[in-house]
């Protein structure tokens, strides 16, 4: 398929532009494949806009002719009408952004906004511009990512006696969305994996994610065994499990779900472990919202935030109903749960929900930056995100498909990453000195992972990436966020690395709303960011003079 054929008008002159933080300007639209660029050509101005096209979520158009009258018309007279019309075409981005463009004649209007319609929501993969976009500092020979399997499980050298790094799913046979080799106990060969993983939903059978150098403990991590009504029993998935604990007097299953969800759950062919058959697993269940409430969760707030007739109490009304920050606050506490049964109480931990690529991600990528000093170093903090999210199969492709602001039917999309980011600023933000990292690269990631130029977040899993080539054809943003120019910027001048675990506080007057990243477009937050750069700076400044 040509670009071409979406883009019956590619440029318009005489646009004008309104966009947040900025004045107005006029100028020529251009619209490509994958991009819409304005350009100012007022005297004097030299502002560009380059907007990618996968980041709009929604458009919203309307024409105004001559005398004012604004819609739509029949074809009955409209030849008439475009010469003699105008057009305003809002666009709602991913990113939370809304611009508005006047564009003069309602043909031109019209077919550019068919054009944004089409090409922003193309669904191939490999039409998306991460496999066009050829950035001089990156080469694609490099090798892709940060890490692996292999590279994670060779610098663990005190995993080596009681672990090994199995290749069962070398093909992507056994589990389509696990990455090609995991870490599983040294007693239990491969043809028991792949009998366990007939037991657990989407073959996702426990794998170790974390192992805790203090004491030797670990987090796995899986989806929900597959009992049924029946209450079948699986010895392989048993034995297992066993073997993760050793000698150990019992270790602790963290379920995502309620217990009555659980129960639920049998009725169509999932479940839980049951008591009498994992005798020395301590089930504890956590509910955690995913899926649709999560992603209406975020819509509400969208809504609250972009209603600027809100007074002080109806703002605060609609934030504690759009209920975010109780969704930030059980991810921290369930996260906070799940460390301290590792670092304090001594025992490993089971971590699942129902799928095991959502709540379950969300939650040990949080234990392992409240436990691992490691984790919370800017590389670290990478490193654990391709692990956890990238490689680990969260389905990105599915749950940012669309934003706060799309007007098509709910399907599959859910802000999971986006609340993660959230859950990280939150400690960030209590524990100044203790992450390597700034607030910029939070919000860089949450841009990023609804629409970017590299190929990091596309597809589902690594299966589909292979697949389609992404990791030999695309460029990889962690790799490019680890270059110097850009590691300077992202870096947290106050760092100060600590041994000890962070145990960030949960209470709601502990919470606080991310102003930097749902109110970024507006002045009040863009003189706190100026200020913010300004102190940086200076800590920066005083820094160098401390090292002469």
């Amino acid at each position: 398929m040509e670009f071409s054929e979406h883009i019956k008008t590619a440029n318009v002159e005489d646009v004008l532009l309104r966009q947040p933080l900025q004045p107005p300007g006029r100028g020529t639209l251009c619209i490509t494949g994958h991009h819409l660029l304005f350009s100012d050509r007022e005297e004097g101005a030299s502002r560009q806009l380059l907007l990618l096209l996968r980041n709009i979520d929604a458009i919203e158009k309307s024409v105004e002719n001559l005398w004012g009258h604004s819609g739509f018309f029949s074809n009955a007279g409209l030849s008439e009408r475009m010469a003699g019309s105008s057009g305003t075409i809002t666009i709602k981005c991913k990113d939370l952004r809304v611009l508005q463009l006047d564009i003069p004649g309602m043909e031109q209007c019209l077919n550019i906004a068919h054009s944004i319609e089409t090409l922003s929501s193309l669904d191939c993969v490999c039409e998306m511009y991460p496999f066009f976009y050829r950035p001089s500092y990156l080469n694609l020979q490099d090798q892709w990512g940060l890490s692996s399997p292999e590279k994670h499980y060779s610098q663990m050298k005190c995993l080596h006696n009681g672990w090994r790094l199995s290749s069962v799913n070398r093909d992507y046979s056994v589990c389509p969305s696990y990455p090609p080799a995991v870490i599983v106990p040294n007693c239990i060969g491969d043809d028991t994996l792949k009998k366990v993983a007939k037991f657990r939903q989407g073959g996702r059978f426990p794998v170790l994610c974390y192992y805790h150098r203090k004491n030797g403990m670990v987090i796995m991590r899986s989806s929900q065994p597959l009992p049924g009504a029946n209450r079948k029993r699986c010895r392989e998935d048993e034995l297992l499990l066993q073997a993760v604990i050793g000698g150990s007097d019992k270790g602790y299953i963290i379920d995502t779900r309620s217990s009555q969800q659980a129960q639920q759950a049998r009725m169509t062919g999932g479940g839980f472990e049951s008591k009498s058959s994992y005798s020395c697993w301590k089930r504890l269940h956590r509910q955690m919202e995913r899926g649709k409430a999560l992603q209406e969760s975020l819509i509400k707030l969208v809504e609250a935030c972009g209603n600027e007739s809100n007074n002080m109490d109806r703002w605060l009304s609609k934030l504690e109903n759009s209920k975010w920050l109780s969704h930030v606050q059980t991810a921290l506490s369930t996260a906070g749960l799940l460390a301290e049964c590792v670092e304090r109480d001594g025992h490993s931990v089971l971590v699942h929900g129902s799928e095991g690529t959502d709540c379950s991600l969300l939650i040990s990528t949080l234990a392992q930056i409240i436990m691992d000093p490691h984790c919370r170093t800017l590389e670290g903090f990478l490193t654990l995100l391709e692990r956890e999210w990238v490689q680990a199969g969260h389905p990105f492709q599915q749950r940012c498909a669309h934003s706060a602001f799309s007007h098509t039917r709910l399907q599959q999309e859910a802000p999971l990453f986006l609340l993660l980011l959230d859950c990280v600023w939150q400690v960030w933000r209590q524990f100044p000195l203790a992450l390597g990292f700034s607030e910029a690269l939070l919000l860089r990631l949450a841009t990023e992972a609804y629409a970017s130029n590299y190929g990091t977040f596309l597809c589902n899993n690594d299966r589909e990436r292979c697949a389609l080539g992404v990791k030999t054809k695309t460029h990889c943003l962690f790799q490019a966020l680890l270059k110097s120019e850009e590691t300077d910027y992202y870096s947290n001048p106050l760092y100060e690395p600590t041994e000890l675990a962070i145990w960030p506080s949960v209470h709601p007057q502990s919470l606080q709303f991310w102003r930097g990243f749902f109110l970024r477009w507006t002045p009040q937050i863009r003189h706190l960011e100026e200020a913010q750069q300004e102190i940086r700076n200076m800590v920066i400044e005083w820094g160098r003079l401390a090292i002469r």
